[in-house]
């Protein structure tokens, strides 16, 4: 006697045969869609991968408890000083803390994170996420085409620390620009000119002005 197979025995086995078959791709697949790497750029140690647009400046930045450091808030910083990656990034999530520190009595208490910046001239050129009062999570065009965007306060006033340890987040993706400051969404900024490089490098700043400190810690970035 020969027994017929249930046709619905067949649909379910194919239907297993198509699940397995899925299920075996799977891992590649997730793979692909996992979080990028995070990668350190400082070892927290030395100025190993930095470097300045000339190189007689690098003596205006140290390394001290762990954190990039440039000036001592005792005598005025007669003009911008940055430090800058060896590497040039597209996409990518750079995150890192930070505090400035100043007497604004004696003059403009700045810094910012360079981004997709060039040496143009001699000058360091493109996007910055400002640090600053009067200027916290702004998008300024550095020697280029100004403030951008300004920073949105409403939030971020309730948790920044002026004077004490923050952390910044600038996300670029394609034509748009996302700046958190303490997880707080500041710029949310789309490109419109072509002619603006998309690639650069990261560099961390100290603007002239008054007798200010700057420093940078667990500086990480991750390509997207």
């Amino acid at each position: 006697m020969i027994k017929l197979l249930n046709p619905n025995f067949i649909l379910e086995a194919a239907g297993s045969a198509l699940l397995l078959t899925v299920a075996l791709h799977l891992p590649e697949q997730a793979s692909a869609q996992q979080a990028p790497k995070s990668v350190s750029l400082f070892d927290g140690k030395t100025l190993n991968g930095w470097r300045t647009a000339d190189p007689a400046e690098i003596k205006l930045w140290q390394v001290a408890d762990s954190a990039l450091v440039s000036g001592d808030r005792k005598e005025k910083i007669p003009a911008n000083r940055y430090l800058l990656t060896t590497g040039e990034y597209r996409d990518f999530e750079f995150r890192c803390l930070f505090r400035l520190t100043g007497d604004a009595k004696t003059g403009l208490i700045n810094s910012g994170i360079q981004y997709r910046s060039i040496i143009d001239g001699g000058k360091v050129v493109g996007y910055q996420a400002d640090i600053g009062t009067g200027y916290w999570g702004d998008i300024y065009d550095e020697h280029r085409r100004g403030k951008l965007v300004g920073g949105d306060l409403k939030t971020l006033s309730h948790l920044l620390h002026e004077n004490g340890w923050n952390s910044y987040m600038i996300r670029c993706k394609g034509n748009r620009h996302e700046l958190y400051i303490n997880g707080v969404k500041t710029c949310d900024y789309t490109e419109t000119d072509p002619r603006i490089p998309s690639k650069g490098f990261i560099a961390v700043q100290i603007h002239s002005g008054g007798a200010a400190k700057v420093e940078f810690r667990d500086l990480t970035i991750s390509e997207l």
